[in-house]
C-alpha cells in the first residue's frame, strides 16, 4: 500500500497530479528530502512541548485534538525519532478519551459556541486524520485509540450534516469535515450536505478575494478546505478558487513574511498575520500548475522556518504527493502597482519598499462596529526594509464622528484618490401631523445616537464635512495630499510606526509613545532603513477622537507602537511628504 509504505520513512519517490484518492497515480517526483527534514524536525520540537501540558485544563476541544495530531505524526512517521514511541501512548490515550467525553450526544462540542457544528469540525477534521494515519500505521499498540476515534467521527457526522454556521468559512470547514468523515464511513447524508454547501457558490471574487477579506480565514479555513473537498470528492473545479487566492496573495506578501490584512472584515484587520499558515497550499498549486512563483513562496517559509511547521507533517503524511520536488523556482513580484476592486485598495512595490491604500472600508454602507465588518480608520501603510509605518490615520473634530474612512478608492496614473462627506443634522420642529400631546416620541438614532425624538419625521439642517485624500507615488516615496472642505475646526493626522526604531526632529508629549511633529522633517531608523516625514504644521494639539460609538463603550483606537502627530485647520490644505531614502 503506497500510503503505508511512505509512513515507513522508507519510499523514496512519491506520486503527484491526483486529486481523488482513489485516481490513478500515474506520475511520479522525487521526494523533496529538505522539505521531509524540516517538517521532521519541527514535529519533534512540538511533541515535548505537548508531553509537557497534555493536560492542560483551559485546552478547548480544538487544541486537544491538534495535540493529539502533533503525537500521532510523529508515532506513525518511519524516520521521527518518535516512531512507535510507547512513551506516547499514554499521553494519547489521555488525549483521545477526551475527545470522547467532551463530546455531547448529539455529537457536537462546545468551542465558545455552544453544540456548535463548525467549531466541532475544525476538531473534526483533526480526528479524521488521526484515525487516517493511525489505521495506516496499522499498529496493534493503537487499536483502541482508533475504535474511540471512529466512534467519535460516527457520532459527530450526522450532526454536522444536519447543523448550522455563522460564517462563509464556516460551510467550507463543515463540508471538508464531512467529506474526511464520508471517506472513512461512507454515508450519503455526508455527500449531500457538501452538495448543499457548495451549490450555493464559492465566496470569492474575480480577483481572488474571499468575502471576508481575511488572511487569517482564507489560510486557516477556506484554502485548506476547498483542496481536501477537491482531492475528497473528486471536485477539481473548486483548486481553481485556491489558485486565484494565491495569486492575490503574492501581491499583499511583505519582504520580511507578513501579509497585508488592511482590507479585512474579520479579526485580523487590527493585527499581523504571517505567510507560513500558506505553505501545504502554496506547495500544492506549485505541483499542480507548475507556477515557479508558488515555489519560491513556499520555499522562503521553509527557509525562514518560523511558525508551527510541525503541523504540516500529518498533511503529507496523509498525501505524501504534497512532499515532492517543486518545479523551478521564479521570482515573486516586487516590482508593481496593483488594485484590488473587490476591497477598494491598491498595494505598491518598489523592491524593498512597499505601501497599501485603502478605502474600502464598509463603514459607510453599515455604520456599525461589529466582527465581520472592516472598520479599520487606518488608510495607507508604508515600509522601507524594517523601517515599518504601520498605519497613518486622520480624525477631524466633527460633533464626535471619529475618523476619516474613505468612501471607495479612485486611481489616476500614480495618484489613487479617498474621499469622504460627514453630514451631521441639526433637528428641527416636527411637522403639526407628527406631534404628540404626550410627548412620548418614538426612540430612534440620528446617526450617532438615539433618542425619544422621532428623529425620521423631522426636518434637518446640517453641518457638512467634505475630505479628500490623493496618495501620489513619487520617485522616493509618496505624497499625501489632504484637502478639507467645511465648517472651521481642527484635526489631526497619526502616523505610528513599529516599535523597535528610533524616531528623530519630533517631540515627545508623553511617557507612552506620543510624539508631535511641530515643523521641520521627522525620522524613523531602523538599522540602516529610513522613512521621513513632513512637513510639520504647528504645535496646536488636536486629540484623535475615535468617535462616540468607540468612547461611549470605552473603547479604543489607539494603535500601538510610536505615534506622530500632526495637526491643522479646516478648511484647507495639507501635504505630507512621506520619503524613504
Amino acid at each position: 500500500m503506497l500510503r503505508r509504505t511512505f509512513l515507513t520513512g522508507s519510499l523514496t519517490t512519491v506520486a503527484v497530479g491526483a486529486l481523488h484518492p482513489a485516481a490513478a497515480r500515474a506520475e511520479v517526483a522525487a521526494v523533496d528530502e529538505d522539505f521531509l527534514t524540516l517538517l521532521t524536525n519541527a514535529n519533534q520540537t512540538q511533541i515535548p512541548l505537548v508531553l509537557g501540558n497534555y493536560q492542560n485544563a483551559g485546552d478547548s476541544i480544538r487544541t486537544v485534538a491538534r495535540k493529539a495530531r502533533r503525537l500521532i505524526s510523529g508515532y506513525v512517521w518511519g524516520r521521527s525519532s518518535y516512531h512507535h514511541d510507547a512513551t506516547l501512548l499514554g499521553p494519547l490515550g489521555w488525549l483521545v478519551d477526551q475527545l470522547a467525553v467532551r463530546q455531547h450526544e448529539d455529537g457536537l462540542y462546545d468551542v465558545g459556541n455552544l453544540h456548535s457544528p463548525p467549531d466541532s469540525s475544525f476538531a473534526i477534521q483533526d480526528v479524521c486524520i488521526l484515525y487516517a494515519l493511525l489505521d495506516a500505521d496499522d499498529s496493534a499498540e493503537t487499536s483502541s485509540l482508533r475504535s474511540t476515534l471512529g466512534s467519535v467521527i460516527k457520532k459527530a457526522g450526522p450532526a454536522l450534516a444536519a447543523g448550522g454556521v455563522h460564517t462563509p468559512n464556516h460551510r467550507w470547514e463543515v463540508s471538508a469535515a464531512l467529506a474526511r468523515a464520508h471517506h472513512l464511513f461512507p454515508d450519503r447524508r455526508y455527500a449531500a450536505r457538501i452538495d448543499d454547501w457548495l451549490d450555493e457558490g464559492i465566496d470569492a471574487t474575480p480577483d481572488g478575494i474571499y468575502s471576508e477579506r481575511s488572511s487569517t480565514y482564507a489560510a486557516e479555513v477556506t484554502n485548506p478546505c476547498l483542496l481536501a473537498i477537491a482531492w475528497l470528492r473528486d471536485k477539481p473545479a473548486l483548486v481553481d478558487y485556491v489558485r486565484r487566492n494565491l495569486e492575490a496573495t503574492l501581491y499583499f506578501l511583505e519582504p520580511n513574511g507578513e501579509v497585508d490584512t488592511t482590507a479585512s472584515r474579520r479579526q485580523d484587520q487590527k493585527g499581523l498575520r504571517e505567510v507560513w499558515w500558506y505553505l501545504t497550499q502554496y506547495r500544492e498549486l506549485a505541483l499542480q500548475t507548475h507556477d515557479g512563483r508558488f515555489t519560491t513562496v513556499a520555499k522562503s517559509i521553509e527557509a525562514r522556518g518560523t511558525g508551527e511547521l510541525g503541523d504540516f507533517l500529518a498533511e503529507v503524511l496523509e498525501r505524501p504527493e504534497l512532499a515532492a520536488s517543486l518545479p523551478a523556482a521564479r521570482p515573486v513580484p516586487t516590482d508593481f502597482s496593483r488594485q484590488f476592486p473587490s476591497q477598494a485598495s491598491a498595494r505598491v512595490r518598489r523592491g524593498a519598499r512597499t505601501a497599501t491604500v485603502f478605502g474600502g472600508t464598509d463603514f459607510h454602507d453599515i455604520a456599525v462596529i461589529s466582527s465581520g465588518l472592516s472598520t479599520t480608520p487606518t488608510f495607507f501603510k508604508l515600509r522601507n526594509g524594517s523601517a515599518i509605518l504601520d498605519s497613518v490615520r486622520l480624525s477631524p473634530q466633527f460633533f464626535s464622528t471619529g475618523h476619516f474612512r474613505s468612501d471607495g478608492l479612485q486611481a489616476s496614473g500614480k495618484t489613487f484618490k479617498l474621499s469622504s462627506e460627514v453630514k451631521v443634522p441639526y433637528h428641527l420642529p416636527l411637522p403639526k401631523r407628527y406631534r404628540r400631546a404626550d410627548g412620548q416620541y418614538a426612540l430612534t438614532p440620528d446617526g450617532r445616537f438615539y433618542a425619544s425624538m422621532d428623529f425620521g419625521h423631522r426636518p434637518k439642517q446640517y453641518r457638512t464635512l467634505h475630505t479628500e485624500i490623493a496618495v501620489t507615488e513619487v520617485a522616493d516615496g509618496f505624497d499625501l495630499t489632504f484637502d478639507f472642505a467645511g465648517d472651521e475646526t481642527a484635526y489631526a493626522i497619526e502616523l505610528c510606526f513599529r516599535p523597535g526604531g528610533t524616531l528623530a526632529g519630533v517631540d515627545a508629549l508623553d511617557a507612552s509613545g506620543n510624539y508631535q511633529l511641530v515643523s521641520g522633517t521627522g525620522s524613523y531608523t531602523v538599522g540602516s532603513d529610513r522613512i521621513e516625514f513632513g512637513p510639520g504644521n504647528g504645535a496646536a494639539r488636536v486629540a484623535m477622537d475615535p468617535g462616540e460609538r468607540y468612547t461611549y463603550l470605552g473603547g479604543s483606537l489607539t494603535p500601538d507602537g510610536l505615534r506622530v502627530y500632526l495637526t491643522g485647520r479646516i478648511p484647507g490644505r495639507q501635504v505630507l511628504k512621506i520619503r524613504t531614502p
